[in-house]
């Protein structure tokens, strides 16, 4: 069976891979999920993703032996193409040292992988990532002779790029996560016939409103926010708002709900500040099953995204779109894909990022005008139910996928999000 064979870094590591895959398969497109190593920790509960997750293929560690056997069958299995992408993991022009390095042994990987791939009817090799999977993925496709396309999203276009432009090159289609990536793939080479926008959508259907309504005679603003404790999130101007709303007499109660490596010098941040019995960061992971149940705790949503020191940055934060969801006003910043969800005073508020005080003041406002917050949370929840629903916003996906298989098109509006995994091709 013709299959389209969908590389990830770590499988469903991340809520939107796990549900695009749902949708794809659910849409009778057979796939087959690889990804470059066992997944870290589980977004979700649900037995769909544990059975989905179960079923991946993992390509990391390759035995040595195998690697050794892969490069000496390469060039008698796919003969001039093993040569031309191998000059091209040698010599073509990189982002910096350690892009070449990680290029060249990816391209080895990839080799590895082909051979396990050569048996079968690859119809087409998707990345979800453009850095490291997207490497194995693109020389892969290389050396089968198979179309190739990869959706990016931050870190792996900035922080850590590794070969780009000949990514872009050889795509066949480009998933643009917003129109902010559209228009940098095409700063950088792309020719506008390759790009499809398609969001990073959500399962709505997940995310409900609160039965009843969140109004409270207490005066106490209740702030919510989610995510990796890393910088990029933005937590620290959060937390240094929240200072500056305490300090003019405003009463509130922030909960950040997540864990990383920032843990403990965001919780020192609010000690510091006098907030520990203001500011609570819970420490754990949301699971997806649990994120309307926290949101419903809030008056507002706070995501005050920033671009890090190390040139990490979120794309389009899912957290976002999952609070809209579920009725809350959200407060983000102008930064990448985020103002194509966020759309300033209409579906909910933006401010400069790195700026505490604008942040107080956004949050002071929808705490204070229950008319305002009210009107931006209908807005910001018909803005996802319209744009970025994931069984309906995939469909510039799906459609490229059954293009590649030689199946008919499907009309729009017919994906719909199943509630159990689709079965993998050779799960």
């Amino acid at each position: 069976m013709r299959t389209i064979h969908y590389i990830t870094s770590h499988g469903i590591g991340q809520p939107w891979v796990a549900n695009e895959l749902r949708v794809v398969g659910g849409a009778g497109v057979p796939f087959k999920l690889h990804a470059m190593r066992h997944l870290r920790q589980m977004c979700f509960d649900s037995e769909w993703a544990q059975r989905m997750n179960a079923a991946a293929n993992v390509l990391y560690a390759p035995p040595l032996w195998g690697l050794v056997v892969s490069q000496l069958l390469g060039p008698v299995r796919f003969r001039g193409r093993y040569f031309a992408a191998l000059l091209n993991a040698l010599i073509a022009n990189r982002e910096n040292r350690r892009a070449r390095v990680a290029a060249l042994f990816h391209f080895f990987v990839a080799v590895h992988w082909a051979q396990q791939l050569h048996r079968e009817e690859t119809a087409h090799i998707h990345s979800q990532w453009a850095y490291s999977s997207g490497t194995i993925g693109m020389y892969a496709a290389w050396l089968l002779d198979v179309p190739f396309s990869f959706t990016g999203h931050a870190t792996d276009l900035f922080r850590d790029r590794v070969a780009l432009k000949d990514k872009i090159r050889r795509a066949e289609f480009i998933i643009c996560i917003s129109t902010f990536h559209r228009d940098f793939y095409l700063e950088h080479g792309a020719r506008p016939e390759q790009l499809r926008i398609v969001y990073c959508g959500i399962d709505v259907d997940q995310f409900s409103l609160p039965e009843a309504s969140r109004k409270r005679s207490d005066g106490v603003i209740r702030i919510r926010s989610s995510g990796r404790l890393v910088e990029k999130k933005g937590f620290r101007y959060l937390i240094d708002a929240c200072k500056v709303l305490a300090e003019r007499g405003v009463a509130l109660e922030c909960v950040i709900g997540g864990s990383g490596p920032l843990d403990q010098q965001l919780r020192k941040q609010a000690r510091e500040l006098g907030l520990s019995d203001r500011v609570t960061i819970t420490g754990e992971a949301l699971k997806q099953e649990k994120i309307p149940e926290f949101m419903h705790g809030g008056d507002v949503y706070c995501l005050p995204c920033v671009w890090a020191s190390d040139n990490d940055v979120d794309g389009l934060p899912q957290m976002l779109m999952e609070a809209m969801a579920c009725g809350l006003p959200a407060i983000s910043t102008r930064l990448v894909g985020i103002p194509d969800l966020i759309l300033h005073e209409e579906t909910g508020l933006l401010v400069e990022p790195n700026n505490a005080e604008a942040l107080a003041d956004a949050i002071l406002r929808l705490g204070r005008d229950c008319e305002l917050a009210e009107r931006l949370a209908r807005a910001g929840r018909q803005r996802v139910l319209e744009k970025f629903d994931i069984s309906n916003c995939l469909e510039p996906l799906i459609a490229e996928f059954r293009a590649k298989l030689g199946q008919p098109a499907v009309s729009a509006g017919m994906n719909e999000l199943p509630h159990s995994a689709p079965t993998e091709v050779g799960a």
